[in-house]
């Protein structure tokens, strides 16, 4: 998960299958696109690192797969509606 280049074609060659196979199971068992479901397990874990740990923003983002702190940011408030900065702010209380 913490790979920025991870890609949907290496996990379905990995996992035997083709793109589009793989693409069907995933969204047929979860209700997510492969990539969205990726981008949200990511930032789930972001999440948990915001209010359990002392890491940066930054550190955050890259540590979750993020390429940039700055779409981590902006697919965190997609999300959760609050950006991360307003989560460490409330968890610091």
């Amino acid at each position: 998960m913490g790979n920025a280049n991870l890609s949907i074609d290496s996990i379905a060659a990995r996992m035997g299958l083709e793109r589009s196979q793989f693409y069907r199971k995933i969204k047929s068992l979860t209700n997510y696109a492969p990539v969205e479901l990726i981008r949200l397990l990511r930032l789930q874990r972001g999440r948990t690192l915001l209010t359990t740990t002392d890491k940066s923003i930054s550190e955050i983002a890259y540590e979750t797969g993020f390429s940039a702190p700055s779409y981590f940011t902006k697919c965190y408030r997609d999300v959760y509606g609050e950006t991360p900065t307003d989560v460490r702010n409330r968890v610091a209380k």
